[in-house]
């Protein structure tokens, strides 16, 4: 068998607690043509792995999911986010740091049930597995600007659909956050002629976010989940097409035996290794 599927997984940090629930996470899986096969949102980690199941229909497919996965530092950043923000931060774009005191490591327990399910973790750095149940850490901005297609690169920053910026008030952040998204959209809706393609037409949830954002934080979170999950599907499908060609794997490889800690990386010639 071959790679075929390509899921999407913008894993919310935190799970439930008796005061609250867990945030949602979004999910997206795309066939070898681009096309939505489906996409959610799952609330907790058992659901989000029967999602995953249910998407790859137990065949090969490749899984980049949006959080640390191999965390074994025990303060300061992992390797692969320092170098996030080496490489990429003149786009604006750094990584959050994550060590084994950190109190969100969703991703480190996802990878631990995926393991147990017959899932394999890869690290990058043999390039793209062609067959196998197979998932990876990918980080959705260094894509937005890692590549020509959608036009970041270029513009020489990252969009701002996320975080407010500290001075710009709420009134102010909400309409130019929602014109922001729709932007990011409208560039994701035109990587249908892109290679590898996406359709983000070809499926009624995906289809959706083709109309405007809302203001209101709880709609507007819902989405974002969304649209991340989408570029780490297309995430995948590039990695899988390109190998090191068009992308590079952020971290150092673990030399004892152990997973190593690594960032799959869209990227353009001056946000290589050697720049």
């Amino acid at each position: 068998m071959a790679i075929e599927r390509f899921v999407g997984v913008d894993l919310a940090r935190a799970g439930s607690t008796r005061d609250r629930k867990a945030n949602e996470t979004g999910l997206v899986v795309l066939d070898a043509d681009g096309a939505v096969i489906d996409a959610g949102w799952s609330r907790d980690r058992e659901q989000t792995l029967e999602w995953i199941d249910k998407a790859t229909a137990g065949g090969d497919a490749l899984v980049f999911v949006d959080a640390p996965l191999v965390v074994d530092n025990a303060r300061g950043q992992r390797e692969c986010e320092r170098q996030v923000g080496q490489r990429y931060g003149r786009w604006l774009v750094s990584a959050n740091t994550t060590n084994t005191s950190s109190p969100r490591l969703a991703g480190v327990k996802l990878r631990e049930q995926l393991l147990a399910r017959g899932w394999t973790y890869d690290d990058g750095f043999g390039g793209p597995p062609r067959s196998g149940r197979v998932f990876s850490e990918c980080y959705p901005y260094t894509t937005l600007v890692g590549v020509a297609e959608l036009g970041y690169h270029g513009d020489g920053q990252r969009p701002r659909y996320k975080r407010k910026p500290k001075r710009l008030p709420l009134a102010q952040w909400r309409p130019e956050r929602a014109d922001t998204c729709d932007e990011l959209v409208r560039r994701l809706d035109r990587l249908a002629q892109a290679d590898p393609p996406l359709h983000l037409r070809s499926h009624e949830i995906t289809r959706d976010l083709l109309s405007p954002s809302p203001h209101d934080d709880k709609s507007y979170k819902h989405r974002e989940d969304l649209i991340d999950a989408v570029i780490c599907a297309w995430t995948a499908a590039y990695w899988h097409r390109y190998d090191v060609a068009r992308c590079q794997i952020l971290g150092v490889r673990n030399e004892n035996g152990m997973p190593s800690a690594t960032i799959i990386a869209l990227a353009e010639a001056d946000q290589r290794r050697d720049q």
